[in-house]
């Protein structure tokens, strides 16, 4: 892709994407994650309703009359989003593959954390960590990450999000909020890493899927190849019980997924290639 061509995707993602950080998701983002603590702002006067324990004793025995402290809470966070690059995120069966997804999303969540005055970062991760973006302010920045993951190439094709996990741990020493954006396809042990992460930072799962992960369709005898191991096996797509059987095993793998998550204490939601991730994104947003 050349450089005209870039600018040019970027510009679009922006203009796509500015709508929906505005007017979607700024209020359920900023409801959803909350700042480190409450700074002290000012004394009013006391009125019905207001807590006891606000009451500024001094203010009050010095007019008379109750006063209350007023607190606003501290909004800076810093926001990372470690994003699965591997083989697996090139594969969609329709337009969008579940790479672009990832694109759409990161692009969303880069620009809601930068309207509410955060800093936003982002690791790339194969089997390795392929690019890491410290996190900065700005819509300058944001442009900055969304131009580095749509040149980035990945170097390999296959999967350990442990990598990234202890990579963020190990450069992120204060509290984070962390979008863990992956199809989660990794035969390592990603669990025992995704808690030791949750006992100081708030993770966020995004489960990436396709339509032909979860329901296989016909289209006779075909070769079907892991974008990742390379491996390639025939599978006759018109039979009924392998169409069953592909969709039982996707089934048992997604529902472990966020069993285990849930069990973790991290929130998490399955977002599809050919849905808009809009409704499955503010749910999750609300729900917190």
């Amino acid at each position: 892709m050349d450089t005209k061509e870039l600018l040019k995707k970027i510009r679009l993602l922006d203009i796509r994407t500015r709508g929906l950080t505005k007017h979607v998701f700024s209020g359920e983002y900023h409801a959803a994650f909350k700042g480190r603590g409450m700074t002290f702002s000012e004394v009013r006067n006391y009125t019905l309703g207001d807590e006891v324990r606000t009451i500024d004793w001094n203010v009050t025995a010095r007019f008379n009359e109750p006063y209350v402290k007023v607190f606003d809470e501290e909004r800076e966070l810093t926001v990372m989003l470690i994003i699965d690059i591997s083989g697996s995120s090139n594969f969609g069966i329709h337009e969008k593959t579940k790479k672009d997804l990832a694109l759409e999303l990161a692009a969303v969540l880069s620009f809601s954390a930068i309207s509410n005055n955060d800093k936003v970062g982002a690791i790339f991760v194969s089997d390795t960590v392929e690019k890491y973006i410290a996190p900065q302010k700005g819509k300058k920045h944001a442009l900055i990450i969304l131009r580095a993951f749509i040149e980035l190439k990945a170097t390999s094709k296959d999967t350990n999000l442990n990598e990234a996990l202890t990579f963020f741990r190990n450069t992120q020493k204060k509290r984070c909020i962390a979008f863990i954006i992956s199809d989660f396809m990794d035969e390592n042990n990603v669990m025992e890493e995704l808690k030791i992460s949750r006992k100081k930072h708030d993770l966020v799962a995004l489960h990436l899927v396709d339509e032909a992960e979860k329901k296989l369709p016909a289209m006779g005898i075909v070769q079907m190849q892991n974008s990742e191991s390379g491996k390639k096996t025939w599978v006759n797509t018109n039979s009924q019980q392998a169409r069953d059987m592909h969709a039982h095993n996707f089934k048992t793998f997604e529902d472990n997924l966020f069993l285990n998550l849930k069990k973790a204490g991290i929130d998490s939601t399955s977002i599809s290639t050919d849905e808009d991730f809009i409704k499955p994104l503010v749910k999750l947003f609300k729900n917190r």
